[in-house]
Formats: structure tokens, C-alpha cells, sequence
């Protein structure tokens, strides 16, 4: 997605600066969420030095590097999945057998199976979305399309439960949650149900997009284990715990933890490491300065594997495998968060000046999403 653009800045800056700061109390709610930003400090892993990689929106974490795909690329060397060493080097890439349209994310199953999200949609046009399956060590992924029940949406969060996949989607307000309704289907379509929504809190951390950037979700991952998955977006990581694999109930009813994401120049992608102790993060940077590299960063998962505030293990409830899934399996690494500071109206303040400053936010927030997504549509849908 690009919202580097003058336009997407000028209603940022009018969100955050002619409304955010008069309002009482909200300089302080701004240097809490500074504070907890620099306490969970990231720490760079490496860099990706490939020139064919600079619009990084999917990653899973290997026994032995890193997977990832871009974004949507008109450029055919860039549509591959291309395997990392721990150095963030290529040692590998895979051909689609046709043109994937939009890849957005990535899972990667218990037995391995790499799973890539071929759904993105920024006109809301399509009329499937797709699934890619990659088995260990091969060299040919397979397509599996689905159909929504309601009409397009665009999505960039894939998550593997017990199930099979399940879609996020990215849009303002409560994002949606959608699974296949019926088995994959090797180079068919079947139809996706939706399973619910999921909102995410509120905060205030730093980022490129300000107010939009805090609330679009746009990449997603499970544990290892099964027993956790987080949500991002631009600015933050949200953990849910997962009881008894149902993902569902963890994303609809549960409390995330969060963990800020401060300033990352485009942050598309999630994962977890593979012992699940780190979420790691990478950024787009086709829109950046020239030399701009991407970099995959970790932050600490606040609850590790076996910590106290992990939900007890139970038959069943990890990803499930090729076996238990039908076409190729699924599963993917997930970890925790960090308590941040919430958005708060500290101080007094009239209901007059409360109540008008936040209709005004609202729409100048509508508006500059509606222009990321019209910027974005400059990208040809690819067949």
C-alpha cells in the first residue's frame, strides 16, 4: 500500500495537530505513549539488501531465516516467494504457476506448508480472493479462490487456526473476521463465511499515518503453539490469547495485549520467531528515500510460551496440518505484547468542544483514508 503522499500527510497533520492539540489533557496521553514506545525499543535483525524486495507485506519466520513476499509488484521479478537465510540474504525463490493479483500476507503451517494471501483488493472489485499453498520443498504453489458473502473487501491479515485460514480484513471501524465455508479446493472456489468482527483498542503511538494508521489492520500471525495470535497494525501489535483454538472467540471477546510499533516507515508484515519469544516486523519501503532498505526488526513478546498469562494448551488447538485442512495445512508463529497508553480525554474539557472536535476528527480520519485508498489504487489489479 503507498500513503507516502503529500495529501495523506496534509490530513494527518490536521488530525493531529489543528484538533489533537488544543484539546486538554492529550499532550500528556501523548508523552505516555512515548514513554511506553521507547520501553519496548525494537532491535534490528537484519537487512534485506535485494533489490527485488522493497515492498515486503508478508514474513513468516523459519528454522533457518525468513520467508517473504511483496506487495502486488508490476514487476515480474518481484512476484515470487523468496526464502531468507537468518542474514536476510535470498538463498531461494519460488515462480507462481499464473500472476497472483495482490499477495499480502504469509502462514506457515505445522508441516511446514507455506501459506500466501493473495488478498488484497484496494478498489474492492474482485470477484474471488485466493489462498497459495507451497509444501515443503516445493517448487509449485497451488491456488485455492474464494468468494466473499458480502461483497468485496480488501485484506491484508491472514491467520491459521485449527480450521484452515481466516481473513482480516482492512477497512476503518471493526475489521472483519472470514473463513472458507467448505473445504479448499485445488484451482476451485469456495464460498467464505464471516465469523464476526474484531476492534481494536485505541492508542496514541507515533506513526506515518497518524490517526487511520492506529486502527487498519494490516498483517497478522498465530504461535507456534497455537495458543496465541496478534493483529497489527501501522503503529501497534495486538495479542489475544486462545483458548481451546477457537481464534474467533480470542479476536471478538477477548483483551489484547499491545505492543507499540513506533515510526516504522510502512509496517505491513508480522511474525513471530519460532520459539515464539519475539514478534518480528518489517517495513515497505518502495515510497521511502532512495537507499532505504527494509529491515526486519523484533520486539519482545511480553508472554512467552508457558508464561503465566499464556491459556493452557488443549487437543486440538494448534494450526492445523496439510492432513487436518484439506489442500496443503496450516499453522503460523505467534507471540505477545506489551501494555501501551490508551487514547484519553485527561483534564477538563466542555461536552461543546469534546463532542465537536471529535465529529471533526472523524471525518478529517474518513477522508484521509478514503485518499490512501484512492492513492492506492494506482496499483493494477493483477489477473
Amino acid at each position: 500500500m503507498t500513503g507516502d503522499h503529500p495529501a495523506v500527510r496534509l490530513c494527518a497533520a490536521l488530525v493531529t495537530g489543528a484538533l489533537v492539540a488544543p484539546l486538554p489533557g492529550v499532550a500528556s496521553g501523548r508523552a505516555a505513549a512515548a514513554a511506553a514506545a521507547r520501553a519496548a525499543a525494537a532491535e534490528r535483525v537484519c537487512q534485506v539488501r535485494d533489490s527485488r524486495l522493497n515492498e515486503i507485506s508478508g514474513m513468516v519466520a523459519t528454522e533457518h531465516g525468513f520467508v517473504v513476499v511483496n506487495d502486488s509488484a508490476d514487476d515480474e521479478p518481484r512476484r515470487r516467494i523468496f526464502f531468507l537465510d537468518d542474514a536476510c540474504a535470498v538463498t531461494r525463490t519460488v515462480r507462481y504457476p499464473s500472476r497472483p493479483r495482490d499477495t499480502e500476507d504469509l502462514g506457515i503451517g505445522a508441516d511446514g506448508t507455506i501459506w500466501v494471501a493473495d488478498t488484497g483488493d484496494n478498489n474492492r472489485s474482485r470477484q474471488t480472493v485466493a489462498v497459495w499453498t507451497l509444501a515443503p520443498g516445493g517448487n509449485r504453489p497451488v491456488l485455492h479462490r474464494m468468494t466473499y458473502p458480502d461483497g468485496a473487501h480488501d485484506a491484508e491479515a491472514l491467520l491459521l487456526t485449527a480450521d484452515g485460514p481466516l481473513i482480516v480484513t482492512k477497512q476503518p471501524g471493526p475489521a472483519g473476521l472470514y473463513a472458507p465455508a467448505a473445504p479448499l479446493v485445488a484451482g476451485g472456489t469456495v464460498p467464505l463465511a464471516k465469523l464476526g468482527e474484531v476492534s481494536l483498542p485505541d492508542t496514541t503511538t507515533s506513526n506515518p499515518y497518524s490517526i487511520f494508521g492506529r486502527s487498519l489492520v494490516t498483517g497478522g500471525a498465530t504461535a507456534p503453539d497455537g495458543r496465541r495470535v496478534v493483529l497489527r497494525t501501522y503503529a501497534d501489535a495486538f495479542e489475544f490469547d486462545v483458548v481451546d483454538g477457537d481464534v474467533v472467540a480470542a479476536l471478538t471477546g477477548g483483551k489484547p495485549r499491545i505492543v507499540p510499533l513506533p515510526d516504522e516507515p510502512q509496517g505491513e508484515s508480522i511474525s513471530y520467531s519460532r520459539d515464539g519469544r519475539w514478534l518480528l516486523t518489517v517495513s515497505e519501503t518502495a515510497d521511502q528515500p532512495p537507499g532505504t532498505r527494509p529491515t526486519i526488526l523484533r520486539y519482545p513478546a511480553p508472554s512467552p510460551a508457558g508464561a503465566g498469562t499464556t491459556a493452557p494448551a488443549t487437543a486440538g488447538a494448534g494450526p492445523p496440518t496439510a492432513a487436518a485442512s484439506g489442500p496443503a495445512g496450516a499453522s503460523d508463529p505467534a507471540a505477545g505484547g506489551s501494555p501501551a497508553a490508551r487514547r484519553g480525554w485527561a483534564g477538563p474539557a466542555t461536552p461543546v468542544l469534546v463532542a465537536g472536535a471529535a465529529i471533526a476528527l472523524a471525518g478529517i480520519a474518513l477522508l484521509a483514508v478514503g485518499l490512501v485508498l484512492s492513492i492506492r489504487s494506482r496499483r493494477r489489479d493483477r489477473a
